[in-house]
């Protein structure tokens, strides 16, 4: 294509004049181009896919019928806008049965289309050029993105092993405390599957008031434990003076495409998403919203789908720790985070995460996701496919058989 005077107009947010031209090639984009390569070296076999980070199913039946049923009402057709009051009242009878959290769902809960545009969104109220926001990685990058997007600037909290997987939030430099508006976590945690103390919802509190901060906790896997109860951030007293909480349909239950979520807490907050919402979107479909409302009713099927996980997680970590990871079952999420091998005894070494990631693919046709930000980690899902217990059994010993014989030098 013959380059214009278009060229010159990107906004520098997204390049400017060498938008399109970084040769760079982003994480994701390697992995489906080892991907692709690996299939085309290997016609005929199976690959993987541990690297998925969506469930494997679809959602379930009683939820499927709601949407037929509402999407063929007439009333259902307009726009929604900031959501029906429905299922407002749903998403807050799910928090005073699931967690203990007591909202008002005329002014602490609204919806979202997904939580990606929860997290986009939020930068846009509270940051301003200079403004900082606390990120922890590593992990999903979207506030950290749109915080730039405003001319703010990100702080990386690290994640590290040694700490639980919980950031240090004494490490941050006074100047830095003093220009942040926005404090990011996620837990259960999206990659690590550590899931957060009362005392570190404590601390998180403690930190926000202190230094006049805006906590936004990603809940994304919050119901999918594998320990006690799902423990909600909003339970933890003073957590709704200095801040939010986003639930995702999409992982507690199997509803990925149908982007459904709701944030909740700190009313100002709700409200001031509401009004950078409200100038983005106009709502999601209201079938949508309604079958989301019959899931939060049911948060038994959010035990079924933890059940699958739990299974397949204890089958993947046997597996690793028979060719010597030192892995676990995790607190919480679908994901299991292990170091990175240095290399394979008698063979090739790794620099990095990336490194040996494209191995597996390259060699045992077995996709995972790098993670080098804070030490070299590699990601494996169980929301692998599989038509029943019976399919997953068999890819479960596919990929003991893929590994056995390796001999991982950590």
């Amino acid at each position: 294509m013959a380059e214009t005077f278009i060229q010159g107009l990107f906004s520098g947010r997204i390049g400017g004049k060498t938008f399109g031209k970084d040769t760079k090639i982003y994480k994701f984009e390697k992995i489906k181009r080892a991907k692709r390569a690996a299939l085309a070296e290997n016609p005929g076999m199976e690959i993987i896919d541990l690297g998925v980070g969506e469930p494997d199913e679809m959602a379930f039946p009683v939820v499927v019928k709601t949407l037929q049923t509402e999407a063929a009402k007439p009333e259902n057709r307009g726009y929604a806008d900031n959501g029906i009051q429905e299922y407002k009242d749903a998403a807050a009878a799910y928090l005073k049965k699931v967690y203990k959290v007591s909202v008002d769902s005329s002014t602490e809960v609204l919806h979202s289309i997904g939580s990606k545009p929860a997290l986009a969104m939020l930068p846009y109220a509270f940051i301003n050029p200079g403004d900082v926001a606390l990120v922890s990685v590593p992990g999903y990058p979207i506030l950290a993105t749109h915080t730039k997007y405003c001319g703010g600037e990100v702080y990386h909290l690290p994640l590290e092993e040694k700490n639980g997987f919980l950031p240090r939030l004494d490490k941050i430099p006074a100047d830095v405390r003093k220009r942040a508006k926005l404090l990011y976590i996620n837990y259960p945690n999206n990659p690590t599957g550590a899931v957060a103390t009362r005392e570190f919802y404590e601390q998180v509190i403690e930190f926000a008031k202190k230094n006049k901060v805006v906590v936004v906790q990603d809940a994304a896997y919050a119901a999918l434990v594998y320990k006690g109860k799902p423990f909600s951030f909003l339970s933890v007293p003073g957590a709704k003076e200095v801040g939010v909480e986003i639930h995702s349909m999409s992982k507690a239950f199997n509803m990925t495409g149908w982007r459904l979520a709701f944030i909740a807490g700190n009313e100002r907050v709700v409200a001031a998403f509401a009004h950078i919402k409200d100038n983005y979107d106009s709502g999601q479909f209201k079938a949508v919203q309604k079958a989301g409302c019959t899931a939060l009713a049911h948060p038994e099927i959010t035990d079924a789908i933890t059940a699958k996980y739990r299974r397949r997680l204890a089958s993947l970590v046997k597996t690793l720790k028979s060719v010597g990871f030192d892995a676990k079952v995790p607190g919480g999420s679908f994901y299991l985070y292990v170091k990175a091998p240095k290399g394979v005894k008698g063979g090739r070494s790794f620099d990095n995460a990336e490194e040996f990631s494209e191995f597996l693919i390259k060699e045992k046709l077995i996709s995972t996701v790098p993670w080098d930000d804070a030490g070299a980690y590699v990601r494996l899902s169980a929301t692998f496919e599989a038509n029943g217990e019976k399919d997953e059994a068999r890819v479960l010993a596919e990929i003991k058989s893929r590994l056995s014989g390796m001999k991982f030098v950590f």
